[in-house]
């Protein structure tokens, strides 16, 4: 259709062998191509900390570049081209990110073929690591853990995304979503130069490696990218698992933690039970939003703005754990009367309570979040990149079309689904500690 708002731009997937699938995201929207290079592994607590480790030593320095220095100089070479790596996770997936981002071949005025440069640039970083002795080099490996180290231990300084976070692995704290993307400070101290090497290479020739081009290239490119993909030393890919059982909840969980704060963090635990792959998820969807989706929600409106109770009340979907989690900053003696507030927005829409501005406000707000992602490179690929891990198949317009075909009623018949798990809470430390 002509009218199609993301016509500009199409995904094709090109290639799948030894465990690697090669996708092309074909647009002529930017100035800039785009490869990105993603690892996935099952999160696990005896993996997670080397998966994260590792993508901050290899952009340390490869054979061809052996130092930091010689890494930047190249990429001012290709027209400032930039570069960069990192972990996330995404359910129970760890996800090991390579991408390198550079100007597209006809506003470059040159004739060097910059796709093939980055491409060759990025899977050197990756396949070709700077050794010594068979290993990676001591005191790169040693000065990359105390900066992880530094970086997980900093995370309490954010505390409205640490409540979040901290509420959503009480609620996993058996379960593998219940892991830091980073690992954790204990793992650390046993990581040396040698097992990390080792995990490297297992790393390497088994875990699923998807690689998503996007942008303006010549089937060639394509091609070029693929055939040296295919040489590389591959083994059995691991088996990535899908964990969407559902989850009863016997008992709610109450968890304080205690720090030197004036502001008290609440952030509540739900359980949806609901997955991409599901109709209902598109009608959870909806209900997030007008629950706590944005200025028009029933958070923000009451929690906030009437009651006055909160400095900020939001929701958010963890959409491939079938999760909920609402997040509020407030006056720590106000947190008995802020949970009840909060709970009487879900009792709410669960008795119809839905206004016109309500309903239409979350519709829209979706759809312009969805139509946003047509603006940014990075998030195109990582739309299509969650649109593999959940298994769906939805391109951004029908999205908005199954958005759009959600009624009021389909948001009530949702908020009986969502279930309280766990109630955590930042408060000030008691006198005497």
């Amino acid at each position: 259709m002509n009218n199609e708002i993301f016509s500009d731009s199409h995904l094709e997937e090109v290639a799948s062998f030894k465990g690697i699938k090669l996708f092309w995201i074909k647009t002529q929207k930017f100035k800039t191509n785009s490869i990105n290079i993603f690892f996935h592994d099952n999160l696990s607590r005896d993996r997670a900390s080397k998966n994260a480790l590792l993508p901050a030593v290899l952009r340390r320095g490869s054979k061809e570049f052996p130092s930091i220095r010689d890494i930047s100089n190249y990429l001012e070479e290709l027209y400032g081209t930039s570069f960069d790596c990192g972990v996330t996770k995404k359910g129970e997936n760890q996800i090991i990110q390579f991408y390198i981002e550079y100007i597209s071949d006809k506003y470059a005025n040159s004739d060097v073929d910059l796709t093939k440069k980055a491409f060759d640039f990025l899977i050197k970083i990756i396949t070709e690591p700077l050794l010594e002795n068979g290993a990676f080099i001591d005191e790169y490996v040693k000065q990359e853990i105390k900066k992880l180290s530094e970086l997980i231990s900093s995370r309490v300084n954010d505390k409205m995304h640490y409540a979040v976070e901290r509420c959503l692995e009480e609620m996993c704290s058996e379960e593998p979503f219940g892991i830091y993307d980073y690992g954790n400070l204990e793992d650390l101290k046993s990581i040396n130069k040698d097992n990390l090497f080792e995990h490297y290479i297992e790393f390497i020739e088994t875990l699923p490696m998807y690689v998503f081009i996007s942008g303006d290239l010549k089937p060639n490119q394509i091609e070029y990218i693929k055939d040296s993909l295919i040489k590389l030393k591959r083994g059995k890919e691991i088996e990535i698992l899908k964990n969407e059982k559902e989850t009863v909840v016997n008992n709610v969980k109450d968890i304080i933690e205690r720090f030197d704060v004036s502001q008290g963090k609440l952030s509540l635990g739900f359980r949806t039970n609901i997955y991409p792959k599901q109709e209902d998820y598109y009608k959870l969807l909806v209900y997030n939003s007008v629950l706590g989706g944005g200025i028009h929600s029933k958070l923000f409106q009451n929690v906030r703005e009437k009651e006055g109770l909160a400095y900020y009340a939001f929701s958010r979907l963890e959409k491939f754990k079938g999760l909920m989690v609402i997040s509020s900053g407030i006056e720590i003696l106000n947190r008995d009367r802020a949970i009840d507030v909060i709970k009487n927005q879900l009792d709410e829409i669960k008795r119809g309570n839905i206004t016109d501005y309500e309903y239409d406000a979350a519709i829209k707000s979706i759809e312009t979040g969805i139509k946003s992602l047509k603006d940014s490179q990075l998030q195109l690929v990582d739309f299509y990149l969650s649109q593999f891990i959940a298994t769906t198949n939805d391109k951004p317009d029908a999205i908005i079309e199954k958005v759009k075909s959600v009624s009021k009623e389909d948001i009530i018949e949702i908020a009986s689904k969502i279930i309280l798990d766990t109630v955590y809470f930042i408060t000030n430390k008691e006198k005497g500690e």
